[in-house]
C-alpha cells in the first residue's frame, strides 16, 4: 500500500515537473523568437543605415568632398556651395600664412569627407572678396546650405600665431557645424570644454566670493 501511494506520488512530481519543464521550453523558445525578430529589426535598420551612408558618402566624393581643391572662376564659388550642404572655402593669396592653412585644410578635407574643403585666389575674384567682405587672409567662408554663416579670419582664434596645429583648427571648424565630430575626433571638444572648466575653477579658487551671476 505504501507503495502504491510513493509511486503515485512518483507520477504526480514527474507530471508536475515536466508541466513545469513544458512551460519554460515553451517561454524560451518564445524569448528566442522575440530576440531573433529584434536582431532582424535591428540588422536591418542598421543595413538600411549603411546603404544611406555608403550612397551619401559616393555622391559626397562624385562633388569633390575627400579633397581639398581650387575654385578656378570666380562664377564656380556658387554652384559647388549650393551643391554641398557643409563647405569650407580659403580665400587666400601667395605668402606664407596662406601656405600654413593650406597645409591643414588639406589633412581635414580628407578626416571630414561630409564637408566640401576649396580655396580660391581672392586676388583674382574680386567681386566674390568685395560681397563677402574680404579684408585679411587667410580668411576661411564658413558655409551651410548655401549661405555664408561664419568666418574664420587670420589666426587670432588659432593662437594667433601660425605654429598652431591641424586638431585646433578643426575644433574651430566643429564649433561653427560646419564639420561633423564622430568617433575619437570628440576628444578636442571635450578637452575644450575640459580646459574651459578648469580655467573657471582656478578664477573662482582665486576670488572666493566670484559667482556664476557676476
Amino acid at each position: 500500500m505504501e507503495n502504491a501511494v510513493q509511486e503515485i506520488v512518483a507520477k504526480q512530481v514527474l507530471t508536475v515537473a515536466k508541466a513545469v519543464e513544458d512551460k519554460l521550453d515553451e517561454e524560451i523558445h518564445a524569448l528566442d523568437r522575440l530576440d531573433l525578430d529584434d536582431l532582424e529589426v535591428l540588422r536591418e535598420r542598421r543595413l538600411q543605415q549603411m546603404k544611406k551612408m555608403a550612397e551619401k558618402r559616393n555622391r559626397w566624393i562624385s562633388l569633390g568632398h575627400g579633397e581639398y581643391s581650387e575654385i578656378q572662376a570666380e562664377k564656380d564659388f556658387f554652384s559647388v556651395v549650393k551643391a554641398s550642404d557643409r563647405v569650407v572655402c580659403h580665400f587666400y593669396r601667395e605668402n606664407w600664412p596662406c601656405k600654413v592653412m593650406d597645409k591643414h585644410l588639406s589633412i581635414l578635407a580628407k578626416q571630414h569627407i561630409e564637408t566640401r574643403f576649396v580655396k580660391i585666389n581672392a586676388e583674382k575674384a574680386p567681386y566674390l572678396a568685395e560681397k563677402l567682405r574680404i579684408v585679411v587672409l587667410p580668411t576661411l567662408a564658413l558655409v551651410k546650405n548655401a549661405k555664408v554663416d561664419n568666418y574664420l579670419v587670420g589666426f587670432d582664434e588659432l593662437g594667433g600665431t601660425d605654429e598652431f596645429n591641424t586638431e585646433e583648427l578643426e575644433e574651430r571648424l566643429a564649433k561653427a557645424d560646419v564639420i561633423i565630430f564622430e568617433g575619437e575626433s570628440s576628444k578636442f571638444l571635450s578637452k575644450s570644454k575640459a580646459k574651459a572648466q578648469s580655467n573657471k575653477s582656478v578664477r573662482q579658487s582665486s576670488n572666493p566670493d566670484s559667482s556664476d551671476s557676476e
